[in-house]
């Protein structure tokens, strides 16, 4: 798996790199973001860890940029803290986001977190429901015969929902069947990829297809 790492520190970059490539991952580095659209481009990488404070263009730009043409999953790894970036970066649709300082280790953890949720074929290789599909080991969605463009965790949350559609699950079910029991990762965090999710799913005619039973939780409408 080929991991793009963009950040203007060559310290930082050194230090992600060297962690990254100690756990089996081959790498690509880049120091601003026109550097990084040319790489996205051109390597095709499994992941890219995206700073947000580039220069040139800011990391939040590049993001926008590789989604209007790529579901590559996108690691913001960032000294923005407040929660305000972090909601904007997921909601451009970032997969995750790490806070610098950072442990390399958890950044590795987080990796192949999203590299599992969107290469995961432990499953069934199809799932439908309604005018919805979805085929698990090419990782495409379909709605009403046409393809659904996902990123790995809006997939990942769309499968959980079908494989299972009947069936009543909670925020907390959610987020640990995505990023672990002992993950930090927030209800607000998880929500805006479910908005998301929601939204596309509005666009391409499936208006309602995610059901909220209030105070029980979530559960996969008819799709018709």
């Amino acid at each position: 798996m080929k991991i793009l790492i963009v950040d203007d520190d060559p310290r930082l970059r050194e230090l992600v790199r060297i962690a990254l490539e100690r756990a089996g991952f081959a790498t690509l580095t880049a120091a601003d973001g026109t550097s990084a659209l040319i790489h996205s481009r051109r390597e095709a990488p499994d992941l890219i860890v995206l700073d947000i404070g580039l220069p040139e263009i800011d990391g939040f730009v590049v993001c926008r940029r590789i989604r209007a043409t790529s579901e590559v999953p996108i690691l913001f790894l960032t000294a923005r803290d407040d929660e305000i970036d972090r909601i904007v970066g997921l909601e451009l649709g970032a997969d995750d986001y790490v806070s610098k300082p950072f442990s390399p280790r958890e950044l590795v953890a987080r990796v192949r977190a999203i590299l599992k949720r969107a290469g995961h074929e432990a499953r069934p290789e199809m799932l439908a429901r309604g005018r919805i599909a979805l085929d698990l080991r090419a990782r495409i969605c379909q709605v009403a015969g046409s393809d659904l463009s996902l990123t790995a965790t809006e997939f990942e949350i769309l499968a959980l929902l079908m494989a299972e559609p009947d069936r009543l699950a909670t925020r907390p079910a959610f987020i640990a069947a995505l990023w672990g029991a002992q993950s930090p990762v927030s209800d607000r965090t998880f929500d805006s990829h479910l908005r998301n999710l929601r939204r596309k799913l509005a666009e391409a005619g499936c208006d309602g297809a995610i059901e909220t039973v209030h105070g029980q939780g979530m559960r996969l409408g008819a799709c018709v």
